[in-house]
């Protein structure tokens, strides 16, 4: 299920991104110095590539808000092999939150302390 809705998330990418590049410029962009009283545009607002627009963005909203869901709620399809990654964190001790838990007692060499600055 989530494969699926992957791939056409993917689809609705594209179609979003063919729908904007065959737009026709508004004129209104950074080049118009922002004096103009209508800032997005006047030619024909209820073009049908305006609203198609509009509808693949929601898709795409919607699309990527039921992936997280299905996702976190465990109802997708799961990676390859997380059960075995999941059971070897389980064995795997956790670090002392001391930071004793070495295997080696032994204390890390210190460095000398001389100066071997130059007078």
């Amino acid at each position: 299920m989530v494969t699926f809705l992957i791939i056409l998330l993917i689809v609705v990418c594209i179609a979003l991104g063919l729908f904007v590049l065959i737009q026709n410029p508004k004129g209104g962009g950074l080049a118009t110095g922002g004096g103009t009283s209508n800032m997005f545009g006047v030619q024909r607002t209820g073009d049908v590539l305006e609203k198609g627009s509009w509808v693949l963005l929601a898709a795409i909203v919607i699309l990527t808000l039921g992936i997280t869901t299905i996702t976190k709620n465990g109802g997708g399809a799961t990676a390859v092999g997380s059960s075995a990654i999941q059971e070897r964190l389980d064995k795997t001790p956790a670090p002392s939150p001391l930071g004793g838990g070495s295997l080696n007692n032994t204390a890390p060499a210190k460095p000398a302390t001389t100066d071997t600055t130059k007078k």
